[in-house]
């Protein structure tokens, strides 16, 4: 299982280079050449499209690896781009096609986001929570159900760990009664807590335009959807972060992970010298390694590096 330290820890000394200068690597350790890449490429567009409704965006992408043994863990992968339509689950592609490689089933998610789409609270929550419990509906028997954690980057952090907030919700809140329970979350350079920064819950800002108003006039909705608000969560978690993250500021899930710590949760933190916002969510880089070793550390039977 995770441990659960009780500082924040750095995870590369000072001698070794920047998270986001590391050469890309292969699965064997050797720098990665550009056949690698393209056969990751590839793998990546393999995904098997479920619809969880009738919307374009609502849909999601099964792949499953190379060899099947048994009933396989399953992590569901959430991009970010501040809820907004002009990013696309094609963010987190690499990331599941790389997990899927490793012996995890992946399930990467798309969900309507803010404007013409119609996201927004509550659809953008509702997806999510739809979308995750599409995979009770699959009827695959290669995939472990009692065995679902999530990845979010960035703003997909922050429903990743809504999602795992679902069993606490009140009856008929958005997500309530959930039929698929994650049992780790991974969030990387997430929003972790939508009200961390005033700024953003100003008219025009992303959170403002995700939530419907700020949380002085909604208070009823930031109180069902922040994850800060959500505590306990119960479930392991691991927060990644770069120090030098020019979006979300590294202190937002220093603030987080000691509020979860007090709250009972087991958590995990990893900050990384030099990285920004996106080299977190990188195949390529030490920051994507932290992750996938902690997610092996489960001890979820079925995975393999």
């Amino acid at each position: 299982m995770a441990r659960a330290p009780t500082r924040f820890r750095s995870a590369v000394s000072r001698k070794k280079p920047p998270a986001a200068e590391r050469r890309p690597r292969g699965s064997a350790g050797t720098p990665a050449g550009t056949s690698t890449l393209r056969a990751l490429r590839d793998f990546a567009r393999a995904g098997q499209r479920h619809r969880y409704g009738p919307g374009a965006s609502q849909t999601a992408e099964l792949r499953l690896p190379p060899r099947v043994d048994g009933p396989l863990p399953v992590v569901v992968t959430i991009h970010g781009g501040y809820w907004q339509a002009r990013h696309s689950r094609r963010m987190t592609r690499p990331l599941a096609a790389d997990l899927a490689r490793r012996g995890w089933a992946t399930w990467n998610l798309e969900y309507r986001r803010v404007g013409r789409q119609g996201g927004g609270w509550p659809s953008t929550f509702e997806d999510v929570a739809a979308g995750i419990d599409r995979l009770a509906e699959a009827g695959d028997e290669r995939l472990n159900l009692d065995r679902v954690a999530a990845v979010g980057h960035s703003a997909g952090g922050l429903l990743a760990l809504w999602a795992a907030a679902r069993p606490g919700l009140p009856a008929g809140a958005p997500g309530a009664d959930p039929r698929v329970r994650l049992g780790a979350v991974a969030a990387l350079g997430a929003v972790s807590d939508l009200e961390a920064d005033p700024q953003l819950t100003r008219p025009g800002q992303p959170v403002h335009d995700l939530m419907g108003g700020s949380p002085d006039e909604m208070p009823e909705r930031y109180e069902l959807a922040n994850p800060r608000c959500r505590l306990p969560l119960g479930i392991p978690l691991l927060l990644v972060h770069g120090d030098a993250d020019e979006m979300i500021p590294v202190a937002h899930t220093r603030e987080f992970a000691a509020t979860a710590r007090e709250a009972g949760d087991q958590v995990e933190t990893i900050e990384f010298p030099g990285a920004n916002h996106m080299a977190v969510a990188d195949t390529r880089t030490a920051g994507w390694e932290a992750t996938v070793g902690w997610l092996g550390e489960l001890g979820w039977a079925g995975a393999r590096d």
